[in-house]
């Protein structure tokens, strides 16, 4: 599929020669337009397997929103590791039928980062961290029910969605597991102990996340609400084994928690 362009008009008070598509310029100011190269769509279908029909969902936002034609080229992904490269040969609504042009197969991480963390009050935020732990790789979300926690419901198919349109925007090939709000004992009594890294406030002992984990191994982040994890939540699971971590000398909201430990891992993992 070809890549779409677009351009945008850049300002700069220092003259400047060579730019492309230039069309004014004095001796204090230079007006330009850069051509900046937009990435591809991504359409998501876990039943699909390279040929036939889209899912009525994609189909619909394939045709009747993106405008999509016979012969135009599009890539699916399954969320398991598959691009699907193919061509729109039926341009129906409801059903956009694919002939496949070639398969690429994506290489899973060697690790998995689980995100175990207390949903916030604000679903906003919480909504907001979803978007930006898929785009950094996250494996599975497990919200959390926690003794502090202000939320005690949330809605999983909207959480879902979010995570597909995330995998969908940075062009992931892997749609991650994102599990039911599960109180946090039932919870932390299943985790493997040996890899799971509670995250709290309290002043105790405890290793700073980027010190304690070694890079290419499975890690599950416990991060808490926006009251923290109580004190016998934390005592409970350094007494099963957990290893107590420090993100910084900040206070961190949930949201930002969050983010800061699953980047973290992603730095060590990418070097």
């Amino acid at each position: 599929m070809p890549n779409l362009r677009s351009y945008y008009l850049v300002w700069s008070p220092i003259q400047t020669a060579n730019l492309p598509f230039q069309n004014y310029n004095d001796s204090s100011s230079i007006i330009t337009f850069v051509e900046i190269t937009i990435s591809m769509e991504l359409f998501y279908d876990p039943d699909f397997n390279g040929s036939g029909n889209l899912c009525e969902t994609e189909s619909k936002h394939c045709i009747n929103v993106l405008r999509h034609k016979v012969d135009d080229e599009i890539t699916i992904t399954n969320g398991k590791g598959k691009f699907f490269e193919g061509k729109i040969i039926n341009a129906h609504p409801k059903r956009c039928e694919i002939e496949l042009i070639k398969t690429i197969n994506h290489q899973a991480p060697n690790y998995n980062l689980h995100l175990a963390v207390a949903p916030t009050k604000s679903m906003d935020r919480f909504e907001w961290l979803i978007e930006k732990a898929v785009e950094l790789g996250v494996n599975k979300i497990s919200p959390l029910l926690c003794h502090h926690s202000e939320r005690k419901k949330i809605r999983i198919d909207r959480i879902e969605r979010i995570a597909i349109s995330a995998m969908k925007q940075s062009l992931k090939a892997f749609m991650p597991e994102i599990n039911e709000l599960t109180p946090f004992n039932s919870f932390i009594q299943s985790t493997d102990t040996q890899t799971t890294y509670l995250a709290h406030c309290y002043e105790s002992e405890k290793k700073a996340l980027k010190e304690a984990y070694q890079a290419h191994s499975n890690v599950t982040l416990c991060i808490g609400p926006e009251g923290d994890f109580s004190m016998d939540e934390v005592l409970k699971a350094k007494e099963i084994g957990c290893t107590m971590v420090s993100l910084g000398n900040s206070r961190l909201r949930t949201e930002t928690a969050g983010l800061v430990a699953c980047h973290t891992i992603h730095l060590i993992n990418d070097n």
